[in-house]
């Protein structure tokens, strides 16, 4: 094939006006995964940017090739049907079950849903796929922040203690704990030369969570309490 052959086919496809359009599918499928992506990667989620920009601009080209290499009607939708299975398999992935707890699930289904926005774009759904994405963002933003506001959701919190010895302090904190009937996770501790620090992770809603904080810097035994944060699970 000669580069004057190659340059007289692409030429060919560009006047026609079939890839142009493809073109802007892509494009628009690649900004909508984006869009959802940079919310994951805010949030350190191992599914992030690239991860749902690629899911997204890929469903939308399946979708395109399914379309454009069919040979008859009833074919169009064989090659995208094979998206479903395939973003399964990738969401099962991303689902991770340590320290007790199980992670991924959000990020899973948000994979899920943007290889049906990417879907959707490809196939020339430019409204639905931009209502779609909308709808992703308001929930990934508004709804993990109203589980929380409204004690819906259980966190797990992370918090380091500082006392005179192990077991005083263990004894302490176990003893706030049983009023909330709760239980010390993942401890460690260690000394300093002058004191013990132990750090530990407790379940509980927001609410819970300020309590046992107010508790734990309340006590006499304990010479200093810090929140260290959320440890993140979806």
């Amino acid at each position: 094939m000669s580069w004057q052959h190659l340059t007289d086919l692409l030429h060919s496809e560009l006047t026609s006006g079939a890839a142009g359009n493809a073109l802007f599918r892509l494009v628009l499928a690649a900004f909508l995964g984006g869009l959802i992506g940079l919310e994951r990667e805010l949030k350190h989620r191992p599914a992030g940017l690239r991860t749902n920009l690629f899911i997204c601009f890929g469903a939308a080209l399946f979708t395109v090739l399914s379309q454009r290499l069919a040979g008859v009607p009833a074919d169009s939708a064989r090659i995208a049907a094979q998206i479903i299975p395939g973003i399964g398999f990738i969401g099962a992935g991303t689902i991770l079950h340590t320290r007790g707890l199980t992670t991924g699930l959000t990020s899973a289904a948000t994979l899920f849903v943007v290889a049906s926005i990417g879907m959707a774009a490809g196939g020339g759904l430019y409204l639905t796929s931009m209502f779609a994405t909308g709808a992703v963002l308001i929930a990934l933003f508004t709804l993990g922040h109203l589980e929380e506001t409204f004690n819906l959701k259980l966190l797990m919190t992370s918090y380091e203690v500082t006392g005179a010895g192990l077991d005083e302090i263990t004894n302490e904190v176990n003893r706030i704990l049983e009023e909330h009937h709760r239980m010390m996770q993942n401890v460690e501790s260690g000394g300093t030369g002058t004191h013990i620090r132990v750090q530990f992770d407790v379940e509980g809603c927001e609410r819970e969570q300020k309590e046992l904080l107010r508790r734990l810097q309340a006590s006499t035994v304990i010479e200093r309490a810090t929140a260290l944060g959320h440890v993140e699970r979806e």
